[in-house]
């Protein structure tokens, strides 16, 4: 498998994006929205236990079947509807997010919980309930099972330079123990966003990879395969864990690279990469092969004609 990244081509969607920005993304998420998050008047140990436990689930919510519903009148999918459920159950009480009640949830307790009005159920409940016992008894034998305390062992270095950082910390769950640390870098992003951590080595944020950034970088072509990788890529082929972890390795850098050139954070970055996805990028019938339209189509390979280049087949993970 050879995969390398195409350092032009990231300088060149670079700089488009700096001049379309903000006409994509139109505010920067707080990560306060009542619908999805703990309000920050909140006990500061009890939000970071939400994101902590919602985020160790965070990873794709349906096969086959669509994964999301309407409720009191709003359409809701995927990781939106994942996190709706999150907060309406953290409403009821936020005791339910205590890594006690956590280390005792079973597959019954995911489907009562994660279940829509339809009777749609998130996907893998099973796997979702195992990751969160794990994540909570893993949380109370070495943190005293407190999120704040987490935390502050790592000092506040992702990458410590002379013991282990906040990702080496987090590598001991097994919800988090993606070598390319999509759901870590998520965590990450949504306590820095709500100024629950402060670090001290932002040169090393990174945005969490997963397929729809994935899907990105095949597209803008920021990063380039070999003909026998591109054809599995094509047919739709399932990739192996270490060519997953290879490819989305290599998607990181692109982005980071990016972030370098460009003087962009991260996780702003990754604010555009996720509206943009949705919007206009979406993994099928994206908006330039519909309407025509798209902010960075002088710059995209696969405008108007993405020859069926949706993401690369890895679905049976609970890393992303």
């Amino acid at each position: 498998m050879y995969v390398v990244v195409n350092v032009g081509q990231v300088c060149v969607v670079g700089r488009v994006i700096e001049e379309v920005f903000n006409r994509v993304v139109t505010y920067l998420e707080d990560f306060t929205d009542p619908n999805f998050y703990p309000s920050r008047s909140d006990d500061p140990e009890q939000v970071l236990r939400y994101f902590f436990f919602m985020v160790s689930i965070d990873h794709r919510t349906s096969r086959g079947t669509v994964f999301e519903d309407y409720i009191n009148g709003k359409l809701y999918h995927g990781a939106d509807l994942l996190y709706r459920l999150g907060k309406l159950r953290y409403d009821e009480s936020p005791d339910f997010f205590n890594p006690k009640n956590m280390s005792r949830i079973t597959t019954e307790d995911v489907i009562k919980w994660l279940r829509t009005s339809k009777n749609v159920v998130i996907w893998d409940p099973s796997t979702r309930a195992d990751l969160l016992r794990d994540a909570a008894l893993k949380l109370l034998k070495y943190f005293n099972g407190s999120v704040t305390e987490l935390l502050r062992r790592s000092e506040g270095y992702i990458r410590h330079p002379y013991k282990n950082g906040l990702s080496d910390l987090f590598k001991v769950f097994k919800a988090y123990s993606d070598p390319v640390e999509k759901k870590f870098f998520l965590f990450l992003k949504f306590v820095m966003r709500r100024g629950l951590l402060e670090v001290r080595d932002p040169q090393n944020v990174e945005v969490p990879v997963d397929n729809h950034l994935s899907r990105l970088a095949l597209r803008l072509r920021l990063i380039e395969l070999d003909s026998g990788t591109l054809s599995k890529v094509l047919n739709r082929v399932e990739f192996t864990e270490d060519e997953d972890v290879r490819l989305r390795f290599k998607v990181r850098y692109a982005y980071k690279l990016m972030c370098r050139v460009f003087s962009t954070k991260p996780d702003i970055l990754d604010d555009f990469l996720w509206v943009f996805g949705r919007k206009y990028c979406s993994r099928e019938r994206p908006t330039c092969e519909v309407s025509g339209s798209c902010p960075i189509s002088k710059v995209c390979p696969s405008f108007k004609n993405t020859g069926g280049l949706v993401e690369h087949n890895f679905t049976n993970t609970f890393y992303y």
